[in-house]
């Protein structure tokens, strides 16, 4: 009987095996499958900008037949795409660096002090996520018209900054408030104070949140394009989505040097990702466990 019993739970121990394998193996496939799709259009992108405008057409979904390399320097040349890569990158730094340090602080505060009004502002903050952002072109351009501001880069910087901030400061205050206070406590007791308490610990600490805000809002300004094309006329400060904007007219489209920048144009949003991933990853389980 024991001998029975025995082989009767190593059968049905194999069979529970076997059947989180199998569901082991279905859930990879899915996800390969799930993976192929979700990367296809890129891999369309990049097969796409070294075709001719003729191959685009007449075969849009296989390789090119004659890999046009000169796509990419035409594309460069034409849309003076050093020019419009380098304003955006100046934009772009500048607009992260203050969303990070404005919202890393106005969190901290948020997340760590007690004071009057703290319950308005967080709903202030809150509905500045329900805003719709281009609504607010007109009133915008108004008033950069006044204060003398169109073709700067800082009619682009404020707006970016100002849009970003209620959503960088959502998410690293849920993160912050899930740190103990007693590490705030043995800093204030060895003498630390509150620069010193957000500089060498909060910051830190929260950089898994402040990653998945900087990958997010370095995508959300490097692709902005209503904005930039109100605000700057200038050409010598156009940013690079107007640049890319250069290929289609009201009558016709060059697709293959389309193509060829955008590939060009989406090379470093995936280079920032790459660096970022590490942290996104760790601020999403992080927030998981926590929250």
């Amino acid at each position: 009987m024991k001998a029975s019993s025995h082989s009767s739970r190593v059968s049905s121990s194999k069979k529970r095996m076997d059947l989180r394998n199998w569901t082991g193996g279905i859930v990879n496939v899915l996800m390969t499958m799930y993976a192929l799709v979700t990367l296809y259009p890129l891999l369309w992108l990049f097969m796409s900008a070294f075709k001719t405008n003729e191959q685009f057409f007449s075969r849009p979904f296989q390789f090119p037949t004659d890999w046009q390399w000169e796509n990419f320097t035409r594309a460069w040349e034409v849309s003076d795409m050093g020019l419009a890569m380098f304003n955006s990158v100046i934009v772009t730094i500048v607009s992260l660096v203050l969303s990070l340090v404005i919202g890393a602080l106005a969190a901290y505060v948020l997340s760590r002090f007690q004071f009057r009004f703290k319950l308005f502002f967080m709903g202030l903050f809150l509905l500045g996520m329900l805003i719709p952002i281009h609504s607010t072109l007109v009133p915008l351009f108004i008033l950069m018209n006044k204060v003398h501001l169109l073709n700067t880069y800082w009619a682009l910087i404020l707006p970016y900054v100002a849009f970003e901030l209620p959503i960088a400061i959502f998410i690293t205050q849920a993160y912050m408030n899930t740190f103990p206070k007693d590490i705030e406590e043995a800093a204030a007791i060895d003498g630390t104070g509150y620069w010193g308490i957000f500089a060498r610990i909060m910051l830190p600490l929260s950089l898994p949140a402040l990653s998945t805000v900087a990958i997010l809002a370095f995508l959300r300004f490097w692709n902005e394009f209503s904005f930039a094309l109100v605000f700057i006329s200038k050409p010598a400060l156009k940013t690079l989505p107007l640049s890319l904007s250069m290929f289609a007219t009201g009558y016709m489209t060059d697709y293959k040097l389309t193509m060829a920048a955008l590939s060009l144009s989406v090379i470093p949003t995936i280079i920032v990702y790459l660096i970022f991933q590490k942290h996104i990853m760790q601020g999403m389980v992080a927030g998981a466990v926590k929250g």
